[in-house]
């Protein structure tokens, strides 16, 4: 009985109740559109209160060990495979990024210091496929030798040696190659690509502006050409002949070989391999590493190992200040307009100009070193930076120091400082300009169909678009490189004390090596940054000196801070977004094939018009 009664109820209940419609297709859709909507807010808000706290439990443990000790009996181990830049990065940006990153600037702070400290036995060098260059690795070479006059040996081992490195390693007492490792030792080759045939293809034209005597600026040639052009194809060989000669004779010397043997090895890819590169005396021992840490301990009594970031750390931190400063800024990497994103290198105008500046102001601060390994860029930001170089020598000694290019904008920053410093194998000069335009009107047509028509107020209203220059405003932009010119001559005229045409007979967009530069007076002497700090200090009239950096690095709860925004107009940008951390993985990246195409066309869309740089990749192997 009572369950008749309650199906009866349920009978009741449910025609009382009202029919539910199913939802139909556009519901549908757009209750999944506002779920995904939500979700995704949701997981975004997660994620970022996950990432915070990673950071900041990360960075808690870093200052948790903060204080480094440095034990009796330890080796310096020196990483070279990893990627190699002048500056060590940011806390953050070390934190995110997806390589292993090693700084110049330690390793030669590290070399210095541990030549005369008694708890450092020696040094291990780990080599490896890394992009070290010509530049540095003449600076960080020079650096070993100074320290092996301690007495301390120096020991080298790695699998693979490019050619940058394994003349590094002639440097150390011994040079160790896995069994089956290989030398990269086959001399020094130029390698351009060339995209005017695609774009052929594509129906697609660059339109190449440069002064009617600067043959040599070849920067924009590979978007015209297919081929170099013998000006070009000059001095590439003219530069790539003075810097194989000149490590090609200091190779010899180390190796106790003759400069003829050292380039009948590299004519016959005779050391390449493990075995030849023992049999031609390029290596003095084949082995593994098992075997150079048994070396280590037994043949040089190594108790300890130290790696280069944690033993620069602990110079530092025992490091007395003085009351007289350096101030050393560092400008690596393209120069470029607008405000720095906070990650990765580039030269921004505006934040170097900044840096330059609040260096004057500091009272504390007796001289500027301006540290560049640039191939230039931006025309308007290396003409902001040149300035502020102009106002800071009335009051203080600006020194330059070039690392592996200082070229084209590169050069112009430097060319106003009291003095110049370079190694012999700095790619530096490139005194030019030039201007690119992509046409893309007949390649959108053929290609996709769309086709473009025009209305305007004036004759020129469209002439600087797209679908290509007016006569008028090519004529106009043709004046504008050839303004240009003449005013980057007329600086470098005023700054290396010569006259118009002496600079003028070697600008024309050439490029020089350090060596040949020197020659030419576009630089006063050879040697690395150390040296600078020398003449800085001479210059300023101190003996006693602290370096400081410019801008002040900060630290990293300031940077943790400044994910949520800083619009602040006095910020020298060093502030780093949310997007800028993920977009910091990125940042370092090695020349693949891949990465040199993309850099090439993407540079070719998105760079200002007027520039003065090299191109962006020339593999001098």
């Amino acid at each position: 009985m009572e369950e008749s009664y309650t199906q009866t109820e349920q009978q009741s209940n449910a025609q009382t109740q009202p029919t539910r419609q199913p939802l139909n297709f556009g519901q549908t859709m757009l209750a999944s559109a506002v779920g995904i909507i939500v979700a995704s807010a949701v997981l975004s808000i997660i994620s970022f209160i996950a990432m915070i706290i990673m950071i900041i439990s990360m960075m808690g443990s870093i200052d948790k060990s903060d204080s480094v000790t440095v034990k009796d009996g330890s080796f310096v181990k020196i990483d070279l495979s990893q990627h190699i830049q002048e500056a060590a990065p940011n806390m953050l940006e070390n934190a995110f990024s997806e390589e292993k990153v090693i700084s110049a600037e330690d390793i030669l702070e590290t070399l210095h210091a541990a030549k005369n400290d008694n708890r450092i036995k020696g040094v291990y060098i780990a080599c490896g496929a890394s992009d070290l260059s010509w530049g540095l690795s003449e600076e960080l070479r020079n650096a070993i030798i100074d320290f092996r006059t301690s007495g301390k040996p120096v020991i080298c081992y790695g699998e693979m040696f490019t050619q940058p490195i394994y003349y590094l390693a002639t440097a150390a007492d011994r040079i160790c190659l896995h069994t089956d490792g290989v030398v990269d030792f086959r001399g020094i080759g130029a390698q351009l690509m060339f995209y005017k045939d695609l774009f052929d293809k594509l129906g697609m034209k660059v339109d190449l502006i440069r002064p009617t005597s600067c043959a040599y600026k070849s920067a924009g040639e590979p978007y015209i050409m297919n081929h170099m052009s013998e000006a070009n194809r000059e001095q590439i060989h003219a530069y790539i002949n003075s810097i194989w000669s000149h490590a090609a004779h200091n190779m010899a010397d180390a190796r106790h070989m003759s400069y003829d043997s050292i380039n009948t090895i590299a004519d016959q890819l005779s050391g390449y391999l493990a075995k030849g590169a023992y049999k031609s005396g390029l290596v003095d021992t084949l082995c593994y590493e098992y075997d150079i840490k048994q070396l280590l301990d037994s043949t040089y009594g190594r108790k300890h190992t130290i790696s280069v970031k944690k033993y620069a750390k602990a110079v530092r931190q025992n490091k007395e200040d003085s009351n007289n400063e350096i101030a050393v800024i560092y400008a690596e990497g393209t120069v470029k307009g607008g405000r720095y994103p906070g990650y990765g290198t580039g030269v921004y105008g505006d934040r170097i100009a900044k840096a330059i500046d609040d260096a004057v102001k500091d009272d504390d601060v007796k001289a500027i070193v301006l540290r560049v390994n640039s191939p230039g860029g931006a025309a308007t930001a290396s003409q902001t930076m040149t300035a502020a170089v102009r106002r800071a020598k009335k009051v203080k000694p600006v020194v330059v120091s070039m690392s592996d290019l200082a070229a084209s904008a590169g050069y112009e920053m430097s060319c106003l400082a009291d003095k110049i410093v370079a190694q012999p194998t700095t790619i530096t000069g490139s005194i030019g300009v030039f201007g690119t335009l992509p046409e893309v009107g007949n390649m959108l047509k053929k290609k996709i169909g769309i086709t473009f028509d025009t209305a305007q107020t004036n004759h020129n209203s469209t002439g600087l678009s797209l679908v290509g220059l007016s006569p008028t405003a090519r004529a106009m932009m043709q004046q504008n490189v050839e303004d240009f010119y003449v005013t980057f001559v007329s600086t470098v005229a005023l700054g290396r004390k010569m006259s118009y045409e002496a600079v003028d007979s070697i600008a024309k967009g050439r490029v020089w090596t350090g060596a040949d530069a020197l020659k030419l007076g576009l630089v006063d002497t050879l040697g690395g940054i150390d040296l600078a700090f020398r003449i800085a200090a001479d210059l300023a009239g101190i003996k006693d000196y602290s370096i400081v950096h410019y801008p002040n690095p900060k630290d990293w709860m300031e940077q943790l801070m400044a994910m949520l925004g800083n619009d602040d107009e006095d910020s020298d940008g060093s502030t780093i977004s949310l997007r800028a951390l993920f977009q910091a993985r990125k940042a370092i990246r090695h020349n693949t094939l891949e990465r040199q195409i993309e850099c090439d066309i993407r540079g070719l869309a998105e760079e200002p018009c007027l520039q003065a740089r090299l191109p962006y990749f020339i593999n001098i192997n």
